[in-house]
């Protein structure tokens, strides 16, 4: 009877976990995973390299270092990254009013946030060069004092910010959500200024997610393309950004040039994603060491 009994507790114990997976077994989906991964990214990336090594290597060094590819480097990753550190203050800031304020409009500023998400790269490029040129809304009143926004360097750093700030602001705005007030005001109890509060509290909480969000903003600015070359002007060796370099390839039927340029912003980008991803890993162990 007592073995019935542990037999029928064990079946029904053992019951809810076989009915708890929902998907199938791990070598199945393990594979499909891999198989996914394959078609989407291994393949055509190897496509991309197989096609870069057609070249020898004196061409390869030709087609990637030449002025004009080199000005679009400079651009290209320059504007990508002052892009990131402004949308990292203003993103973190965004989303600390979004969290921790409530003010009429709120919904339809947080909806707002959304907007380069859904809008055409090339209707944001379109909307930025008509409220920026010389003869724009806004750039009418800086063109008399000699700036230019639109269709220089400068056009390319708004246009990135601009579409690189949902990033920051949807990665840091959960975890300040997540935050406990109690160790705000726990710090505020024992003394602690706000900003002590902010940058030994708060700030350690928030720094991998702020990290995260600055590596996916980096990243998209990196590979945008549409919103870039309207209000760029798309000057050689001023405006010229490395996409477009890669397109202008592809139109001339040079293949290999520009499958080598792409490789080397593959490996660029991956380079700086696992720079990025190291300082997470760090600031999460310190982060994990401080609480303990």
């Amino acid at each position: 009877m007592t073995t019935a009994t542990l037999s029928a507790g064990t079946a029904s114990s053992s019951g809810p976990r076989r009915s708890a997976r929902v998907l199938p077994g791990f070598n199945i989906t393990l594979g499909f995973t891999v198989l996914y991964l394959s078609l989407i990214v291994l393949i055509p990336l190897s496509a991309l390299l197989l096609k870069t090594f057609t070249l020898t290597w004196p061409q390869f060094w030709e087609a990637v270092t030449s002025p004009r590819v080199m000005a679009s480097y400079r651009l290209t990753f320059g504007a990508s990254f002052i892009a990131a550190c402004v949308n990292a203050v203003f993103g973190l800031l965004v989303a600390w009013v979004l969290v921790r304020y409530n003010f009429p409009g709120k919904k339809i500023v947080d909806a707002l946030v959304d907007l380069p998400f859904a809008l055409p790269t090339a209707v944001a490029g379109i909307s930025l060069t008509a409220l920026l040129a010389g003869n724009g809304w806004i750039g009418q009143f800086f063109e008399p004092y000699g700036i230019q926004l639109a269709f220089n360097p400068n056009g390319v750093v708004i246009a990135l910010i601009f579409i690189g700030l949902p990033f920051v602001v949807r990665t840091v705005q959960p975890v300040l959500e997540d935050t406990e007030k109690e160790l705000e005001e726990a710090a505020t109890c024992l003394g602690a200024t706000r900003w002590q509060t902010f940058s030994r509290v708060i700030f350690p909480t928030i720094a991998p997610a702020l990290l995260t969000g600055f590596a996916m903003a980096f990243a998209r600015a990196i590979g945008e393309y549409g919103s870039v070359i309207f209000i760029a002007g798309d000057m050689p060796m001023v405006s010229e950004i490395t996409p477009l370099i890669i397109i202008g390839k592809l139109e001339q039927y040079d293949y290999a040039g520009a499958t080598a340029v792409a490789t080397v912003m593959l490996v660029i980008s991956f380079a700086l994603l696992l720079v990025i991803n190291g300082l997470q890993g760090w600031q999460r162990k310190r982060s994990a060491g401080n609480s303990q």
